[in-house]
């Protein structure tokens, strides 16, 4: 369970870093951005939580809104998993949590 726990949180920070990444990416190269092997890698990454994104989510959402909508739900997933990391480590003694 330990393990699930901590393996979760990390697949949570890591798509929540590929988003942000893709973003910051996207900005600073600008419309080039199709052709950079760095955006075409982050893209690749983030594409998974952004396509359960898409498919959750309605029909009346624009494209553009679906990283920021993703990024808010990851975010509120970390904190939850974060939270219930916190409680297993008071249960379980702040030495197992180490």
């Amino acid at each position: 369970m330990w393990l699930s726990i901590v393996l979760f949180k990390a697949a949570c920070e890591l798509s929540l870093m590929f988003i942000l990444g893709r973003g910051v990416l996207g900005v600073w190269i600008g419309e080039g951005r199709s052709q950079n092997v760095f955006w075409q890698m982050l893209d690749v990454a983030a594409s998974p939580a952004l396509r359960l994104t898409r498919s959750v989510s309605p029909k009346r959402l624009r494209d553009r809104h679906i990283p920021l909508v993703t990024i808010v739900w990851l975010f509120g997933l970390w904190v939850a998993v974060v939270k219930l990391k916190i409680s297993r480590c008071v249960v379980s003694g702040i030495n197992t949590c180490i």
